[in-house]
């Protein structure tokens, strides 16, 4: 049949994991991560509880849903099987529902050391999960994958590699747990991800992809260098999943009401002080992976309008407009005058060189977020009329039911 691709339209946080959850139970077979590794949150409430994902797909809480890992994650056995024995305190088992790509690169003990030393000198914002030096391992054609564990030679071949590690300056670590946790990889399913959802798509079956981060954070087109170490739009899930472009039937596009971002980089419609605060507040603003204070400010036309056309969404849902409701007044930007006096519409390349300064919209706040209400009504209109398509669906709450659709 088909792949449905959703991901984040700004950078990252908006609300991806809640709607991968909900979409999750609209007769999908998989449910497929195709890029990042543990740098990604993703936050559900399942039976009142939080619960956050850094690897499992959010697709896990869907009865009968298969999860994929694919060859474009990075993973981190020790991590995994936190996450999975998190899972199973509140009642979901994972065990073979969960299938690892044998291509999927392995994070070891001695990545995140690379990762913080590098940031030091790069100061970029970095999870320190190792993300970063694990894809440069692979590209430098060095790394480890998880197939590699099913081979007798594993534990030669991780010695080898932390020795390199080692060369670089970090301090070799014990390894004792890391191969326990990369050995009990087995009690998942590690297979060639790309032949088995090919063969289930060509069966008739239905696959979500599932993006990690956010467009704006994409390892080309985001605000290089403040960017992520992969790539986080739609076409990223061919390639980290082993799909064909004609396999895509739609992408859906989340983006919240206002903007946040963690970490260093340009941000135009960023709040300071006590305006930021305030927003950080009412939203809850802190990074479900890191714990750190998310930057906020003004939701942002001409980055939306660029990752919509970027990612060629044909379906877009909005996030958390209740943290707005009895705002009073708010701002939504609708282009840029850069430092030559141009104006831009849509996001151009190098922002933080072109000295961007946001031309705001005024609006009153709403009391509900719905259609009914004229605050609501005006923001969505505005919001419409700039990206030029509909909102379909509407996130008011945490809660997986907490969604109304637009048709």
């Amino acid at each position: 049949m088909a792949v449905d691709v959703l991901l984040g339209l700004q950078w990252g946080d908006e609300g991806k994991g809640k709607l991968v959850d909900r979409w999750s139970r609209r007769g999908y077979d998989y449910v497929a991560r195709f890029q990042g590794g543990p740098n990604a949150g993703h936050t559900i409430f399942h039976e009142g509880r939080r619960v956050v994902l850094h690897h499992v797909p959010a697709g896990i809480f869907a009865p009968g849903v298969r999860c994929v890992i694919g060859n474009g994650v990075v993973v981190n056995p020790l991590t995994l099987a936190q996450e999975v024995e998190t899972l199973r305190g509140v009642g979901v088992e994972v065990g073979k529902r969960l299938i690892i790509s044998t291509r999927a690169h392995l994070i070891l003990p001695t990545h995140p050391k690379i990762d913080a030393s590098h940031e030091k000198s790069q100061n970029i914002g970095s999870t320190l999960r190792g993300i970063g030096p694990t894809y440069q391992d692979r590209v430098a054609r060095r790394g480890l994958t998880v197939g590699d564990v099913l081979w007798d030679d594993f534990p030669h071949r991780v010695r080898h590699l932390t020795e390199i590690h080692r060369q670089m300056g970090v301090a070799p670590p014990d390894l004792q747990a890391f191969m326990q946790a990369a050995c009990a990889l087995t009690e998942h399913e590690i297979a060639d991800v790309e032949t088995m959802l090919t063969d289930a798509l060509d069966s008739g079956a239905m696959v979500l992809a599932e993006g990690a981060q956010g467009t704006l954070l994409d390892l080309d087109f985001g605000q290089y260098p403040y960017v992520t170490s992969s790539h986080t739009t739609a076409g990223a899930a061919c390639t980290g999943l082993g799909i064909g472009p004609r396999r895509i039937r739609h992408v859906i596009g989340v983006f919240k009401a206002y903007a946040t971002r963690v970490g260093n980089g340009p941000f135009p419609t960023e709040l300071e002080d006590d305006e930021a605060e305030r927003l950080r507040t009412a939203g809850g603003e802190y990074g479900a992976t890191t714990g750190r204070p998310r930057r906020c400010g003004w939701l942002d036309l001409p980055a939306l309008k660029y990752a919509v056309k970027l990612n060629g969404v044909d379906i877009l849902c909005m996030t958390k407009p209740d943290v707005l409701s009895n705002y009073g007044r708010i701002k939504v930007c609708v282009s840029y005058t850069d430092a030559k006096g141009n104006n831009h519409r849509v996001l151009p390349s190098v922002p933080e060189r072109r000295g961007l300064v946001p031309n705001y919209v005024e609006l009153s706040a709403w009391n509900e977020p719905r259609k009914e209400d004229p605050g609501f009504a005006k923001f969505l209109n505005l919001v419409e009329s700039e990206l030029g398509m509909r909102v379909e669906y509407v996130s008011y709450g945490p809660g997986r039911e907490e969604i109304r659709h637009y048709p």
